[in-house]
């Protein structure tokens, strides 16, 4: 495994990390190099102050890749090889960008349906590029599609104290005012606690209709691929009643399991393989 790959992995997300390894080699090496492509990607606009030039810049060396250029951005170069050899559509790349991008200049969403539009970008045509990478037949694509959106939506519940020091909401503004919260903001949260767990569970509830819909794609995956994906998702799931039961936890901590919950399901799931 490529030294810079597996630190661009394991420094952005221990549940994928571990859960991968487990993948047969070849698999786990293409996972690397599409899971660096999309966090250097990420890391560029989530960071205290926004990398923008760096963004273009790694944007515009993928668009030169696309020229059959070298780039001299291994991560890039690796990314476009794989992306050659899995044949991704260029336009789940092109989604993916955009959304990224988006987070340089847009930090909220009034409906469900214009977030729906950056889950695409940001998260479902990832899903799409595993099932490519995996192997799956066309009609996993949308329960693909809806495990990566599912995932990230967890990451937004999760993460809504860091996004806030972003100056980022990532929840409709239409579910705010339903519950009659001004933002969520600590301040405006304790003026209105009821209101805000009744929020965030709605939220959750959201996730688990996805992700319901989701697990459609473990009958489309081979035995020796099921078990990385199916451990991730379930360290989702626990995040998720984590945060249900106590909604106010994401002021206080970011919700991880640990590296041996995580791989504590893993052995769980190689039994009942």
């Amino acid at each position: 495994m490529d030294p810079l790959f597996n630190k661009i992995f394991k420094n952005g997300s221990k549940t994928y990390y571990y859960s991968s390894f487990f993948f047969p080699p070849k698999v786990k090496e293409d996972v690397f190099i599409l899971y660096s492509f999309v966090r250097l990607a990420d890391d560029y606009v989530d960071t205290i102050p926004q990398k923008k030039e760096e963004f273009y810049k790694f944007k515009d060396q993928y668009l030169q890749s696309l020229k059959e250029m070298k780039t001299g951005n291994p991560v890039i170069d690796s990314f476009r090889e794989l992306m050659k050899r899995k044949e991704f559509n260029p336009e789940w790349i092109d989604s993916f960008l955009a959304s990224m991008e988006s987070d340089l200049y847009i930090n909220s969403y009034e409906t469900m349906e214009r977030l729906r539009q950056y889950l695409h970008g940001s998260a479902e045509v990832v899903g799409l590029m595993m099932a490519k990478i995996l192997k799956l037949p066309p009609e996993s694509y949308k329960s693909a599609e809806h495990l990566g959106r599912a995932m990230q939506f967890v990451n937004f519940i999760r993460d809504i104290d860091e996004d806030l020091r972003l100056g980022r909401n990532y929840f409709p503004r239409t579910d705010l005012k339903e519950f009659n919260l001004k933002s969520l903001n600590p301040e405006d949260v304790a003026e209105n606690p009821t209101g805000y767990a009744s929020f965030i569970r709605k939220q959750l509830n959201v996730f688990y209709s996805w992700q319901k819909a989701a697990e459609e794609v473990f009958k489309y995956i081979p035995k020796r691929y099921l078990i990385p994906i199916k451990t991730a998702s379930e360290m989702y799931k626990w995040t998720a009643r984590v945060i249900y039961d106590n909604p106010f936890v994401v002021y206080e901590r970011k919700v991880k399991p640990s590296i041996p919950r995580i791989v504590a399901t893993v052995g769980k799931n190689m039994a009942l393989r």
